[in-house]
């Protein structure tokens, strides 16, 4: 009678333990894959509860690293942008939320410079290519030991 009451017991609990609905106030994450671009440098903006992360390929690092003001021909940087929530699990911590912009900056064999974005809201689009080329161009890759 024991073992029947213990195991109607453990199938109780592990049946009401499992839940589908997904308690998390709405926010998605989404994780982007860089393909053959490597992490360069980030930023954080704290007016606007932003995060940033620039990747590029080794003409972008290279472009960055000389602190050109254009970038070398063949250069390929993607700027991510997400908004930041607290994190429920840890007092005092950030997480990444919504996706806000992908930021493309692209360097044709011949020097032309292509500037596109997506996913951008309204309020965060600039339509200004040389200002938004600048501010690629601003970023100091991270030294690592």
């Amino acid at each position: 009678m024991k073992n029947t009451i213990l195991i109607l017991l453990v199938s109780l609990v592990s049946l009401t333990a499992c839940s589908k609905e997904n308690n998390d106030n709405g926010l998605s994450r989404v994780v982007f894959d860089p393909g053959n671009l490597t992490f360069i440098s980030n930023s954080l903006n704290p007016k606007k509860k932003t995060m940033s992360a620039l990747y590029g390929n080794e003409k972008a690092l290279e472009s960055l690293s000389k602190q050109n003001q254009t970038p070398e021909a063949g250069a390929v940087m993607k700027l991510l942008t997400w908004k930041y929530h607290d994190n429920p699990q840890y007092i005092g911590g950030t997480i990444t939320g919504e996706l806000v912009s992908i930021e493309t900056v692209q360097t044709d064999n011949i020097g032309n410079i292509s500037y596109t974005i997506k996913n951008a809201q309204p309020q965060t689009a600039s339509s200004d290519k040389e200002e938004r080329v600048h501010y690629f161009m601003s970023y100091r890759p991270v030294s690592r030991p």
